[in-house]
């Protein structure tokens, strides 16, 4: 059953579902104190469930992204999966690890609450070869940071995995309108540019001079106008950042008028930089009306497409090996 769980440390809170281990709010103090919901969602779980949400705070899998014509091909075998965004499969197929009811192994309340959740993907679910066993673990670590521990093993197929956490922000509070405000720096001095259907050409493109770049602090707003199609939807290389606990600074998120900031670390190698560009009129929490740019996913993961571009970093596990990836959401004001 779809069930809503609670992580509170006094300063932060949190509310995720077993449902897509999806969070649905998230609340931390701006310069004042004073508290706001950063994450777009919906008041209860029905709409998840209904799906109305364009992937809102969920986990995306068993692999996040696009994958080019629903196909690929492993050890000598052809897959076909669904195509649920046309040509493309993207974010696990029409099922995905997102619109699953996973099983709640651990909650614990206290100083650092954390719940971890389990699922067990069967061999061909959603055309993908092999049964893999999942855990996501949400841990409060400090009064305002979060993270996330995402790990899987293939149990009997070499199969690709690639595991993204799908959350809409909005430092502002998640019913103030867009964040083409908001400022944000990416470790990142390459994209993955893309085709027309959004899929990297593998080419591994530098960001100097381009609306891309965003590697000093800049207004997301600034250059959007400059990219092709409806705004930002594109995989950074993380290749500069400087590391904290064994992961590397991914991005870094502000919002002027709360002067609310998020620093994100983490252990993949990309990062989906994506503004909501499909976000049209979505009735969310409170009767809050999400439009177009209303909140930005910084979607750390492996790079799109890479079971079919061998010049990318790999995404395939084989069995008895465990792929990891972890997140660090750092809140603080400034």
């Amino acid at each position: 059953m779809a069930q809503l769980f609670e992580l509170n440390n006094g300063i932060m809170q949190v509310k995720v579902s077993n449902y897509g281990c999806t969070i649905t709010s998230l609340s931390v103090p701006d310069k004042d104190g004073k508290l706001a919901d950063v994450v777009l969602g919906f008041d209860s779980l029905e709409p998840y469930l209904k799906g109305a949400a364009p992937y809102f705070g969920c986990i995306v899998g068993r692999v996040a992204n696009r994958i080019k014509d629903g196909k690929f091909t492993l050890n000598g075998i052809d897959y076909a999966l669904p195509i649920n965004k046309p040509p493309n499969s993207l974010h696990g197929g029409h099922k995905g690890f997102d619109k699953v009811i996973w099983d709640v192994a651990e909650h614990k309340q206290g100083e650092s609450p954390s719940i971890t959740f389990k699922y067990h993907c069967r061999d061909g679910e959603e055309g993908y070869p092999g049964d893999v066993s999942v855990t996501a673990t949400y841990t409060l670590t400090s009064m305002t940071t979060m993270r996330l521990d995402m790990e899987a093993v293939p149990e009997n197929k070499a199969t690709p995995i690639n595991l993204a956490q799908h959350t809409y922000w909005n430092l502002a509070g998640h019913n103030s309108g867009n964040i083409l405000d908001h400022s944000i720096q990416i470790w990142g001095m390459h994209v993955t540019p893309v085709d027309q259907n959004t899929v990297p050409t593998g080419e591994i493109m530098p960001v100097k001079g381009t609306p891309f770049d965003f590697t000093s602090e800049k207004k997301i707003g600034s250059s959007i106008h400059e990219v092709p199609g409806l705004g930002y939807d594109h995989n950074y290389v993380l290749d500069c950042g400087d590391e904290k606990l064994g992961l590397k600074h991914a991005a870094k998120l502000k919002d002027p008028s709360s002067s609310r900031v998020l620093n994100l670390w983490t252990s993949a190698p990309g990062m989906q930089f994506y503004t909501a560009n499909y976000v049209n009129g979505v009735v969310g929490k409170g009767g809050a009306v999400y439009g177009k740019h209303g909140g930005v996913c910084l979607e750390t993961q492996g790079f799109p497409n890479a079971v079919n571009q061998p010049n990318f970093p790999s995404v395939v596990v084989q069995p008895g090996e465990k792929y990891k990836h972890s997140m660090l959401f750092e809140f603080s004001a400034e």
